[in-house]
C-alpha cells in the first residue's frame, strides 16, 4: 500500500486560492488514478477532481473551472490547485491512489474558507 501525506490545507478568504499537495512513499507512475476528495462534517465523502492514467481527468460540477488536477511523477506527487474558493469548499480534503489493484488515501488536510 502506498503511504500518502496531504499538506497545503488552511484557512482563506472566499475568492482566495490555495494549491493542495499529495506526496507519495512510491512511484506515482504506475497509478490508474489518482484523486482528490473531501469530506465536510456530518456529509459523505465526494469526489471531487481525478486524473487517469491516460490523462482523462474528471471534476465535480461544483469545482469545474475553478480546480485543477495535475501530477509530478518526478517527484511522486499529486496536486490540487484551487481558485476562487468558496465557502461551501470547506471540508477535509483527501489525496487518493489506484495502483495494481491496491486503493490508498491519506490522513487529509483541512481546508477552511470563511466568507
Amino acid at each position: 500500500q502506498v503511504q500518502l501525506v496531504e499538506s497545503g490545507g488552511g484557512l482563506v478568504q472566499a475568492g482566495g486560492s490555495l494549491r493542495l499537495s499529495c506526496a507519495a512513499s512510491s512511484t506515482i507512475y504506475w497509478a490508474k488514478t489518482l484523486a482528490w476528495y473531501r469530506q465536510a462534517p456530518g456529509k459523505q465523502r465526494d469526489m471531487v477532481a481525478s486524473l487517469q492514467s491516460d490523462g482523462y481527468t474528471n471534476y465535480a460540477d461544483s469545482v469545474k473551472g475553478r480546480f485543477t488536477i495535475s501530477r509530478d511523477n518526478t517527484k511522486n506527487t499529486v496536486y490540487l490547485q484551487m481558485n476562487n474558493l468558496k465557502p461551501e469548499d470547506t471540508a477535509v480534503y483527501l489525496c487518493y491512489i489506484l495502483k495494481w489493484g491496491t486503493e490508498s488515501w491519506g490522513q487529509g488536510t483541512q481546508v477552511t474558507v470563511s466568507s
